[in-house]
């Protein structure tokens, strides 16, 4: 016999965007039972329906998080539950469109509710169906490709100071990257950040095989929470039942965050660390632990941005973040530090999917932009400079102005012959240190 909906209108309490409503869970056997994440329909009058989210049940009170905000909404509501969780709209026409946070076209492109839909919320891949990284994705930035490498599967945040220029960096690299399809999810952008990203993808060509979840700054913070899992489900179904290599782009992870610790003052729950929840770890683990290499398909990638408020990174959530991640990019007065940054998987690719130099000459250059900060040192306490230290001081300036700035775009082998274009310019090649074999190869002859 199908279940009913049945309406409830015992609402307890409204606080903030949560709404909690009594419920007879023994009542008719017929009657729809309620389970954490369904939906529920919110019916104020005729003309005003919202939608929410289970969040937590205690005996016969559940919480209901309201996906739109609760302004306007009163105790003499009836809540009704559909019985299933959220979902959103999975097909090939979601390629070129733009959805808000809660699913919903914003765009004025054709209607979509005809199309398949799938719910955001699923499990970890299972470890058996994950294989080990070893494809690179290449982004022509140098301080990326020939410095850190983003390999495909890679979970990696970019840790930005408020003031940095983390979403135009981040802009960049989805125009770039050589990726099947780019699923970008926007958390409290302000309206001049969301043009930009979409101006940028429109004027690059990419548009037509991206997909955008946008929520904006004035948008229910709700939202938030719903954007990331919209666009990871629907990344993992491209990768998963058509082999894409899918890029997902965040930003900004901080602001999730905080929707999250928002949530939990609005449920009571007992705060940690400066505010948010014990469960940060595990909620910003769920979502990155859906990058993945699959074993039968094609290869999730996470990108996101994670600000680091007071430029703190031990603030919780870049803290906590580290743990979860397989590297950063430090993003620093617009550069990317090359001593912050870090990818732990770049060893799976190079020098066997890049060039046989490519390690040597990666590690001869930072030891060089090492030594050359040592030197800067000594010249700004006005000691004594041999003429190395003075050719240091040069490869220093040189490597910020060719390298370091993120406006910067080389493919690869380029980059690699302009590295060693860049030590022929400081060093002789008995200083290099490295192979001699390479040096025979790669050194430009006419420097020596």
């Amino acid at each position: 016999m199908p279940q009913s909906l049945i309406g409830y209108s015992n609402i307890l309490e409204i606080s903030g965007d949560i709404v909690r409503v009594q419920v007879d869970q023994n009542g008719s056997k017929d009657a729809m039972k309620v389970r954490l994440g369904d939906l529920a329909e919110i019916k104020q009058s005729m003309r005003r329906r919202q939608l929410g989210q289970v969040i937590r049940i205690q005996n016969n009170v559940v919480s209901i998080q309201v996906i739109k905000g609760t302004k306007g909404l009163s105790t003499g509501a009836t809540i009704s539950f559909i019985g299933h969780p959220m979902r959103t709209s999975y097909s090939p026409n979601i390629l070129g469109r733009i959805f808000s946070g809660a699913g919903d076209p914003i765009d004025n492109g054709p209607d979509l509710s005809a199309d398949p839909t799938i719910p955001i919320d699923s499990q970890p891949v299972n470890p058996c169906k994950r294989i080990v990284p070893k494809k690179m994705i290449h982004t022509e930035i140098p301080m990326i490709d020939m410095f850190n490498c983003l390999v495909e599967s890679q979970k990696i945040p970019i840790f930005a100071a408020s003031g940095e220029p983390y979403n135009a960096f981040l802009a960049r690299i989805g125009k770039q990257a050589d990726a099947d399809i780019v699923v970008f999810g926007g958390m409290g952008l302000i309206f001049d950040d969301y043009y930009m990203f979409r101006q940028q993808f429109e004027d690059t060509g990419v548009f037509s095989r991206t997909v955008m979840f946008v929520n904006l700054a004035s948008d229910p913070i709700v939202e938030r929470l719903l954007t990331v899992d919209m666009a990871l489900a629907v990344a993992e179904r491209f990768a998963v039942e058509e082999g894409k290599r899918v890029l997902v782009l965040l930003t900004d992870m901080t602001a999730f965050a905080d929707a999250m610790k928002e949530i939990g003052i609005s449920m009571e729950q007992v705060p940690s660390s400066r505010g948010y929840m014990g469960d940060l770890y595990s909620k910003l683990a769920k979502r990155y632990e859906k990058a993945c290499d699959f074993s039968k398909g094609g290869s999730l990638t996470i990108l996101s941005v994670t600000t680091m408020p007071g430029n703190d990174v031990t603030h919780p959530v870049p803290d906590n973040t580290g743990y979860i991640t397989e590297g950063q990019f430090y993003l620093r007065e617009g550069h990317l530090d090359p001593f912050g940054s870090l990818s732990r998987l770049k060893q799976n690719v190079i020098g066997k999917v890049t060039r046989e130099d490519h390690n040597q000459l990666m590690n001869t250059m930072i030891r060089f932009y090492a030594n050359s900060r040592e030197a800067m040192k000594k010249q700004a306490m006005a000691f004594e400079l041999s003429e190395f230290d003075k050719n240091l001081i040069k490869f220093g300036e040189l490597f910020k102005k060719r390298f370091m700035d993120i406006q910067i775009s080389l493919p690869l082998e380029k980059a690699l012959d302009l590295g060693w274009e860049t030590l022929a310019d400081c060093f002789a090649p008995n200083e290099l240190l490295m192979k001699q074999s390479l040096i025979d190869k790669y050194y430009p002859t006419q420097k020596s």
